[in-house]
């Protein structure tokens, strides 16, 4: 592969914050996998002791998640591969995959894309409303794990790509911090 050609599939914090210097960056859609906060995160908006959740892609067939695809800039393969491994899979409860996404402007590329392994100890399936509690709390290394929910549904809403259940989230997440105070 030419460095070129290194695309990446962003559907959480790497759409509002990829960490790697591209070239383009489309809207795109990945078919077959769902965005949810299905991760406990122990790192970055969480801690061992006080998990948040972070978003992850779950396999569904039929299902289908858009988000953005950035397409690395020339030379930089091995530093771009070597930053992402080093933020991704901190915890080894993200797989690195190369999966085939579609653009907007009708083009189709492979993409590294990272998606829960279903058998690591950090996924999770838990009900919108425990996962606002969680969020509402969470602070992990990176910052409030409210952050991390608030940019990236901003940034879906910029990009116009409706996920209702991070509008919900949202909406919920400032209702419990509005209470709290």
């Amino acid at each position: 592969m030419s460095d070129g050609d290194l695309w990446v599939f962003g559907y959480g914090s790497l759409m509002w914050n990829p960490g790697f210097d591209h070239d383009e960056a489309v809207v795109a859609s990945l078919p077959d996998y769902h965005r949810s906060f299905c991760m406990r995160s122990i790192h970055h908006r969480g801690t061992e002791e006080k998990p948040g959740l972070v978003l992850a892609l779950d396999e569904q067939t039929g299902a289908q998640c858009q988000g953005l695809a950035f397409r690395a800039k020339a030379g930089t393969y091995d530093q771009t591969m070597a930053d992402l491994r080093a933020r991704e899979l901190v915890s080894s409860a993200y797989l690195e995959k190369r999966l085939w996404i579609d653009l907007i402007d009708g083009r189709r590329v492979d993409a590294v894309t990272y998606v829960i392994d279903p058998h690591h100890v950090q996924y999770c399936q838990i009900d919108l409303a425990e996962q606002a509690h969680i969020i509402a709390a969470a602070v992990g290394g990176r910052g409030p794990n409210t952050e991390y929910l608030y940019n990236t549904a901003s940034h879906l809403t910029e990009l116009g790509i409706e996920d209702d259940d991070l509008s919900w989230l949202s909406n919920e997440v400032r209702r419990l911090e509005h209470q709290a105070r």
